[in-house]
């Protein structure tokens, strides 16, 4: 008796004490200031020419209760919230049959945020699970309850959320999905708009229409569960045929929305920039973008990859001299798919990987008529492991060949023996030298790109190559401000030289023949099935592994990298390089079509000598080009036995 006597005294204390608590928070929201639902989830983008591409809502979209379909608001409130207008922010019976289900199924396959919690995450900048974002997000909960009515924060939420396809609000979404205003909304198509937010690329009916109908069907079902509508307009809504727009402004590049995620990626990453758009009240954000670039990158994917199904694409456009990325294609079709590869995917880079391999090569005593021979070779790397690496079709040229014409054919078997003679730390650092942030390994098949690299990280080591030895940072952000237009945070173009610009520049003249008809030997140039696009000089390489096709290329003006795969990593031997050369080299072409034609001076201390490319032969001239060398390394010319070769 005395035991229950002391429990229920327990019980009594705990209610006590979380009713003070209670109680206590409600004080303190109340005497907090109160905060702006209409600006503070605002942001505005603007490209370099300080245009806006992108905002997530506006005053000219936000539209009030009374001019929003019925269906729509009865169709959130039951599907998303029931007991919106009965509690004070927070359904604590539904939180706790929602951890009755997850202990008991051993999932967390259930949550109970009510709307005002949803909109309040949707003042964040990230979606980070932490203890303190979770106890900051209830305290503004409290904030939001207490300083508005229901009907005001319903609207809110109705004008904030995510419906895909870059529509944020009721009255984007009614308009692009079905060409009308919010208020005139169906059922039937209210149900259907309602049901995108909680998965917007999933439940988009324009791309997923099977998704979308299900999805539809849940919230009818608790539209009339709750006494919204009847059994009858449930049934027609569900059997109604839907017409969709699927249409903005004509000025619109659903690509640029890649663009805008990585924006927001970045700004993580910044600590000026307060996570929570409530402390800045939102933020206009002035990118580097470059819309005509970004169109025109946009309608080159689409046109080159019209015909090749499921197969993936990720591609950027960075400045070498500021590292400014200007424009980027994360995949496909935005609104098919929202996962980015372009800054999220890492991928085995393949022979995109050696061009860093042969800069440390040069630097470290090697010339552009190093030779070593190009045939079938088991290595033994140690503890008598051995390391059997293939060139592309087993095709080899079984006798030595230049360093020159190993770039050009990406021989791998040269690759692996200049690795394996330089030492193999040294390739790892180099990359580290460069700009590559991924922990690279220190093993044998890293000359051959095994290691798994996201986009951005990959383009530092090829921006410090474009960029005479100089490295600097990837930027999507220039200046970020609060709606006022008080400054929150400027980029600081920084710089470091962290190569010898003698040998970027003899190794760009090199990566310059992956496209020359000359080299053409025991196999063809990579990149020469798209030489006839190609109207200036560019330093470019090739990759293919069993998953991945890469190209990577530039001048001192632009570097533009582009890769194809599959999500599901399935074999790509299927689909034809040339879809991902093309797009690189229309791409490129197009970026710099009104741009004067610019290649990299000579640097004082490197002189050219006349070679035969193939073999590094300076008599036999039967092939020829232009090799350049650090001075006192270029090979000797022998004037008798070119006489003789002449004469025969």
């Amino acid at each position: 008796m005395r035991k229950l006597y002391f429990l229920w005294k327990c019980c009594v204390f705990l209610f006590i004490s979380g009713l003070l608590a209670l109680m206590g928070l409600y004080l303190y929201a109340y005497i907090t200031p109160k905060m702006d639902i209409h600006g503070s989830n605002r942001i505005v983008m603007f490209d370099k020419d300080d245009n806006v591409f992108y905002e997530n809502s506006s005053n000219t979209s936000w539209v009030s209760l009374n001019d929003i379909s019925k269906y729509a608001k009865d169709g959130i409130v039951a599907t998303e919230d029931k007991n919106f207008y009965s509690h004070n922010g927070f359904d604590y019976l539904r939180i706790m049959k929602a951890m009755y289900n997850n202990i008991r199924t051993g999932e967390l396959s259930q949550g109970a945020s009510t709307i005002s919690q949803q909109y309040i995450k949707n003042l964040f900048l990230t979606f980070d699970k932490t203890w303190n974002r979770k106890i900051e997000e209830a305290f503004l909960t409290f904030e939001l309850e207490v300083h508005y009515s229901k009907d005001e924060i319903l609207e809110g939420y109705i004008n904030t959320i995510n419906y895909g396809a870059g529509n944020y609000g009721i009255e984007d979404a009614s308009l692009y999905y079905f060409n009308k205003h919010a208020k005139d909304l169906t059922l039937a198509e209210a149900s259907m708009i309602v049901g995108i937010p909680k998965n917007p690329t999933y439940y988009n009916p324009i791309y997923y229409f099977e998704n979308a109908k299900k999805r539809q069907k849940v919230v009818l079902q608790s539209m009339f569960d709750n006494g919204y509508i009847t059994k009858e307009e449930m049934e027609k809504a569900v059997n109604e045929e839907l017409t969709f727009h699927g249409k903005k402004a004509n000025n619109y590049v659903v690509s640029s929305l890649y663009y805008k995620d990585a924006v927001i990626s970045e700004l993580n990453s910044i600590s000026e920039i307060p996570k929570s758009l409530i402390d800045t009240g939102g933020l206009m954000i002035y990118t580097n973008l470059d819309v005509e670039a970004q169109k025109s990158l946009e309608s080159i994917v689409s046109e080159e990859m019209a015909e090749t199904g499921e197969l993936q694409v990720g591609a950027i456009i960075r400045e070498p001299k500021t590292g400014n990325i200007v424009a980027l294609i994360g995949g496909k079709n935005y609104n098919e798919s929202q996962f980015n590869r372009a800054i999220s995917a890492k991928r085995q880079v393949g022979s995109t990987f050696k061009p860093i391999l042969y800069y440390a090569a040069l630097e470290n005593g090697m010339t552009a008529s190093s030779t070593f021979v190009s045939e079938p070779t088991t290595f033994t790397i140690g503890n008598d492991e051995t390391y059997s690496p293939t060139n592309y079709a087993n095709n080899y040229a079984n006798k030595p060949i230049t360093m020159s014409e190993a770039i050009a054919l990406s021989d791998n078997i040269f690759a692996v023996k200049t690795h394996l003679f330089l030492g193999t730390t040294l390739l790892r650092d180099t990359g580290k030298r460069m700009g590559i942030k991924t922990n690279l390994p220190n093993n044998v098949s890293l000359s051959l790109g095994t290691t798994e690299i996201d986009m951005i990280d990959f383009s530092n080591a090829f921006s410090t190559l474009a960029n005479n030895g100089i490295k600097n940072e990837p930027r999507f952000v220039r200046k970020v401000t609060d709606l006022e237009g008080n400054v929150l945070y400027e980029a600081n173009y920084e710089e470091e030289v962290v190569l010898d610009n003698r040998y970027t520049f003899i190794l760009n003249e090199m990566m310059s023949n992956t496209y020359n008809y000359d080299y053409i030997d025991y196999t063809s140039p990579t990149l020469l099935p798209v030489s006839g696009l190609l109207t200036k000089k560019y330093a470019v390489k090739s990759g293919t592994t069993n998953t991945d096709y890469w190209v990577v290329g530039y001048n001192p003006d632009a570097l533009v990298i582009v890769w194809n795969g599959f999500d599901d990593n399935q074999d790509i031997n299927k689909v034809p390089s040339k879809v991902t050369k093309k797009i690189w080299a229309r791409s490129i072409e197009a970026y710099l079509s009104d741009k004067e034609s610019f290649w990299y001076d000579i640097p004082k201390g490197v002189t050219a000598s006349i070679v035969n490319p193939i073999s590094g032969s300076t008599s036999d001239l039967s092939v020829k080009d232009t090799l350049f060398y650090i001075k006192g390394t270029e090979p000797s010319f022998d004037i008798a036995s070119l006489n003789k070769n002449l004469m025969e």
